[in-house]
């Protein structure tokens, strides 16, 4: 069973919204990126998934657009859902989060998206800055098992 972070669902219609986020760790900092609008926060980088696209290769693209980094030595950590509203679309959806560990390999140049910044944040400080409770759950979980010495490749 995956598990449902957040308020439960609503008597409303959710679209499927799956999407994938990483947490990416270099020495003691994780780079998150930082959405001004519509509501200024931190995140995971990330983002949904295309249809037919690969989790994998979404979590490079979105990576990418919303950081300018490239990543390397993904590994899956898990998932989980939470039902939103997406001010961004418009509508309310059934998140399906998938959540991978990865490594920032190169820096191409800045946030391809509008209104994206990459930021490095200590990792003791992650946790507490994203106000997703799925991607803080899945953060302080990775850290206690002390992922940061990870991955490789």
């Amino acid at each position: 069973m995956i598990p449902r972070f957040g308020p439960p669902p609503g008597a409303r219609d959710y679209r499927l919204r799956p999407g994938a986020y990483a947490l990416l760790i270099r020495g003691d900092a994780a780079l998150l990126t930082f959405q001004r609008a519509p509501v200024p926060e931190f995140q995971l980088p990330g983002g949904g998934i295309d249809p037919g696209e690969s989790p994998l290769c979404a979590l490079h693209r979105e990576v990418a657009e919303e950081t300018g980094w490239s990543i390397g030595g993904c590994r899956r950590l898990g998932a989980y859902r939470r039902f939103c509203f997406m001010p961004d679309y418009g509508f309310w959806a059934e998140k399906l989060c998938s959540v991978w560990i990865a490594r920032p390999v190169l820096r191409r140049g800045p946030p391809r998206e509008a209104g994206h910044e990459a930021r490095w944040v200590p990792l003791d400080q992650v946790a507490r800055l994203l106000p997703d409770p799925g991607g803080r759950a899945f953060v302080t979980a990775a850290l206690q098992r002390g992922v940061r010495d990870q991955p490789r490749g």
